[in-house]
């Protein structure tokens, strides 16, 4: 006797993990360029809408997860084997940063399917920016902790600066400029970074304390 199939979020239906595995299978379709559909997405993780919703707020809050994601996973790489110090290392790391941000295919693949939503995610205060300013306030503060780098604001103020000046020259295209202009976003975060002189480095600690963090 066979019997209907078992309904998505039935009783006994095994669900993955909740939002952890939305968010990867999300990830994936987006890495492949892919555009991500709700419905379809909830019938590949077997749950109804519904609990896709509840896992992940609204689409464009899982579009935004997904792109936090992929800036962590940009900026990981961008980071490996930097050498130097101080400004030097900040500006470097920003630079490879920016570089793969623009050239990155699933990006492109994103912002022509969807230009005005990706661009109100990228630059709008949010998830996107939340995560860029807490990775470049870790390498800030890694530098002022060295005693390479001596900053005017408080450190996460700076990084959250800084990932906004980047954002409106790494975009530039998006907004009706030609091209992304990175190299005129480097020019204007190396007049907020300054090398320590010598005894001034408990005043960069110090611009950068608990309010800061």
């Amino acid at each position: 006797m066979s019997g209907s199939p078992v309904p998505p979020d039935a009783p006994g239906r095994r669900n993955p993990a909740g939002p952890s595995a939305a968010l990867a299978a999300a990830s994936a379709h987006d890495l492949r360029g892919e555009p991500i559909d709700m419905s379809a997405l909830a019938a590949e993780l077997g749950v109804g809408r519904a609990t896709l919703y509840r896992w992940v707020g609204s689409r464009e809050q899982l579009l935004g997860s997904v792109l936090a994601e992929m800036t962590e996973r940009t900026y990981q790489v961008a980071v490996r084997d930097v050498g130097g110090r101080g400004a030097e290392r900040i500006l470097t790391v920003l630079e490879r940063f920016m570089s793969a941000v623009v050239t990155a295919a699933p990006l492109k693949a994103f912002t022509e399917r969807e230009p005005r939503l990706f661009i109100r995610l990228a630059t709008m205060p949010g998830t996107i920016e939340d995560r860029a300013t807490e990775l470049l306030t870790r390498e800030l503060q890694a530098e002022i902790d060295r005693g390479a780098l001596c900053v005017p604001l408080p450190t996460r103020t700076l990084a959250q600066a800084i990932v906004r000046v980047a954002d409106s020259f790494m975009y530039a295209h998006y907004l009706g400029g030609n091209r992304p202009e990175i190299d005129q976003a480097l020019e204007v975060v190396q007049l907020l970074l300054r090398p320590c002189a010598p005894g001034a480095a408990a005043s960069g600690r110090e611009s950068s304390g608990p309010a800061g963090r």
